[in-house]
């Protein structure tokens, strides 16, 4: 079996909400995201999404994920998709960084091999854990009394995790914090997710006026430095995202005991394959996860899913399930939420089925 084409398309993804906000008055209302297809000479399509969030959350952006693919796509054709571990060498030789390009190959090859083994992809990467996985809604940057109505309606959906966003004025997330926590039961579990929008000394002044409410406290500053600063003085469970998008920082965030829970994000560390060993080094060391990614449709929560169902329940922080949160479907058979769980398809690959008409034309084609 080898690759004969690598193709793309692009879709936009509108939001339910209309728009979504969070530090530094960062905001995107119409995610542009990419359907990656790599197809084999035996007939056999995997797919794979990589979708930014926008060009200012990390480094990554729209356009980016398809002019890489032009570049990398040709020296991928005539590898074998199932030999993961291989193609990914290949990839990292044939392009220098630039990860979130190679996350959508990397999706769709687990995908191929799914098909070709006939097993769900969470088969493949470990087995499955559990019946579902727990769930947690973002909620967007607004004032104090809209959150927590918001929250509340959402707690009302059977959601029981929430990642509040902050990281702007501290006495108007005090606030924000204060609120919503006043609306959930001491079971929930309450995220205050700064997207390294706070100073250092602004975030001290967080941690401290929040000193007595059950909350998570997450990237609250840009650099990984001035989070451990924040770490040590609160004793707040505390979440690192941005600044771990390597293993080398993921074991420098262990040894200096920098976080209790981790973020991993697929695109952000370059595909499943590399996230699944980040996954792995994290339950050996015994770190709690958020499995995820940056943003995404019908195929990255397939991808999400699989990965957090074969993941055990013990270090599964939460997920979450992107498909939910935009108006378009780009695929039958992906993961729906139930009261605030989802669970990964049982069928072979991904589970998925594009809606190619949804699609529409291809902007890349490599073959």
């Amino acid at each position: 079996m080898k690759i004969a084409r690598v193709f793309a398309h692009r879709v936009e993804l509108p939001l339910i909400e209309g728009t979504y906000k969070w530090s530094g008055g960062k905001s995107v209302s119409i995610f542009d995201s990419t359907i990656v297809g790599v197809e084999t000479d035996c007939g056999l399509v995997g797919f794979g999404e990589v979708c930014p969030l926008g060009p200012f959350y990390l480094p990554a952006y729209a356009e980016g994920v398809r002019s890489g693919l032009r570049e990398l796509a040709p020296h991928l054709l005539g590898f074998d998709p199932r030999e993961i571990g291989k193609l990914n060498h290949r990839m990292d030789a044939a392009l220098k960084g630039h990860p979130y390009v190679k996350s959508g190959i990397d999706i769709a090859c687990w995908d191929i091999l799914g098909k070709a083994t006939g097993l769900p992809v969470c088969m493949l990467m470990g087995g499955r854990f559990g019946d579902s996985i727990r769930l947690y809604r973002a909620i967007s940057q607004e004032t104090a009394e809209t959150m927590a109505k918001k929250v509340a309606g959402y707690r009302a959906e059977g959601y029981t995790r929430f990642q509040l966003k902050v990281g702007g004025d501290p006495d108007t997330d005090i606030e924000r914090i204060h609120a919503v926590r006043a609306m959930l039961s001491p079971s929930d579990r309450l995220v205050a997710d700064a997207n390294t929008g706070w100073t250092q000394h602004e975030a001290m002044r967080v941690v401290k006026a929040v000193r007595d409410v059950d909350v998570y406290i997450e990237q609250p500053c840009l650099t990984y430095e001035e989070c451990l600063s924040v770490r040590r003085h609160t004793d707040h469970p505390f979440v690192l995202d941005e600044n771990i998008d390597s293993l080398d920082n993921l074991l420098r965030g262990k040894a200096d005991l920098a976080m209790d829970v981790v973020n991993l994000k697929i695109s952000k560390l370059g595909g499943l394959t590399k996230t699944k060993q980040a996954r792995d080094l994290c339950v050996s060391m015994g770190i709690a996860m958020t499995l995820e990614d940056s943003w995404g449709g019908d195929i990255t929560t397939a991808a999400i899913a699989h990965l957090a169902h074969s993941t055990p329940e013990e270090f599964r922080f939460t997920s979450t399930d992107f498909n939910s949160y935009v108006t378009v479907s780009t695929a039958e058979g992906a993961p729906a939420r139930v009261r605030g769980f989802m669970k990964a398809s049982e069928s072979s690959g991904l589970g998925i089925t594009p809606r190619m008409d949804v699609l529409g034309p291809r902007s890349v084609d490599v073959h």
